[in-house]
C-alpha cells in the first residue's frame, strides 16, 4: 500500500464528510464543530471555506448545482447562488445531524445523534428532494458511515459504538435483514465513516485505531492503512479516476494530538472508487 501524504494541512476539529465532487472536480470535507464547509482542488491546489451557522454533519453534492446538508436541525438546499432553505426542518433538543450519504436512486440517507451520544438517541432517515422523509433505523447510538455496493443491492452501515459494520439487502427505497460484515476488535478503535470501491469492497475509517481498513464484501480483512493520526473519520476516494483516498481527521478530545490531527490525508492509487450520485433535490 502506498503510504499516505498530506492533501490538506489543518487543524480541523472534527473533520469529516469527505466527499469527491466529479462536476468540479473538487473534493468537499467538513469541520461538523468548526461548522465549516471546505473545498479543495486537488490539480490547483485552491481551497475554499464556507461556514453555517450550526454544526453539520454532511454536505453532498445536487443534480442540478449547489449542496444539501445535514444540518442539526433538520435537511437544507444551499443553492449555487448561496440561497439557503430548509428541506426538512425538525430540531429536537440535544440531538445533532451525523454522516449522510446519497444511495444510488438520489436520495439522502442522515443520520443523526445526542450529543451525550446516549445509546439509541439517534437515527438513520430516508430524504429524498420534494421533501418526504421516513426514518429507516431507529434508536442507532452514533449514526455513521453508510454505503451501497456496486450494482446497488446491499448498503454497508456503521453505529460506531456497537464496533460493527453491517450490512443490509436493498428492498427498493428500504432495508431489511440487517447481519454482521465484521466487528472491530476490543483496542482496534471504533469503525467511523466508510467508502464502497469498485471492487464492493468496503472501506472504513477506525476512530481511536489510526487506521483505514479494507473488507471483502465476505468481511475479510484485505488492507490496512495505518496513519499517525488516531482519530481517523472518514474517507473517499477522488480524483481524475477515482484511485485516490481521501481521509479525513480529527483532533477533539485528544490531549496531545498528532501535528496532522485535523488535516486531511490522501493515498495515492489506493484502487478505484464508485461515481457518487449526486442528491436529486
Amino acid at each position: 500500500m502506498t503510504a499516505y501524504e498530506v492533501a490538506v494541512r489543518a487543524h480541523a476539529a472534527l473533520g469529516e464528510g469527505p466527499t469527491w465532487d466529479a462536476a468540479t472536480g473538487r473534493l468537499l470535507w467538513l469541520d461538523v464543530l468548526g461548522m465549516r464547509i471546505h473545498t479543495y482542488d486537488p490539480a490547483t491546489g485552491r481551497r475554499t471555506v464556507r461556514t453555517t451557522e450550526q454544526h453539520i454533519g454532511a454536505a453532498k453534492p445536487r443534480a442540478g448545482g449547489g449542496l444539501v446538508l445535514n444540518l442539526r436541525d433538520g435537511v437544507g438546499l444551499l443553492d449555487p447562488d448561496g440561497a439557503f432553505r430548509w428541506l426538512h426542518h425538525e430540531p429536537v433538543a440535544g440531538r445533532r445531524a451525523n454522516d449522510a450519504a446519497v444511495a444510488p436512486d438520489g436520495s439522502l440517507w442522515a443520520g443523526t445523534m445526542r450529543y451525550d451520544e446516549a445509546a439509541g438517541g439517534g437515527t438513520l432517515s430516508r430524504v429524498t428532494g420534494d421533501g418526504d422523509v421516513r426514518t429507516v433505523l431507529p434508536e442507532v447510538t452514533v449514526s455513521n458511515g453508510t454505503g451501497w455496493s456496486p450494482d446497488g443491492g446491499l448498503m454497508y452501515y456503521a453505529d460506531t459504538p456497537t464496533r460493527r459494520v453491517d450490512v443490509f439487502d436493498v428492498d427498493g427505497d428500504t432495508v431489511r435483514d440487517r447481519r454482521t460484515l465484521v466487528e472491530i476488535e476490543e483496542g482496534a478503535g471504533f469503525p467511523d465513516g466508510l467508502t464502497v470501491d469498485a471492487e464492493g469492497c468496503v472501506w472504513v475509517a477506525l476512530w481511536d485505531g489510526g487506521a483505514v481498513r479494507r473488507y471483502t464484501p465476505s468481511g475479510e480483512l484485505d488492507r490496512m492503512v495505518p496513519l499517525p493520526t488516531p482519530r481517523t473519520t472518514a474517507c473517499v476516494f477522488g480524483g481524475p479516476d477515482l484511485t485516490d483516498l481521501y481521509i479525513t481527521t480529527a483532533h477533539v478530545g485528544l490531549s496531545a494530538p498528532h501535528p496532522l490531527s485535523g488535516s486531511v490525508l490522501v493515498v495515492p492509487d489506493a484502487g478505484r472508487g464508485l461515481p457518487q450520485p449526486p442528491f436529486k433535490g
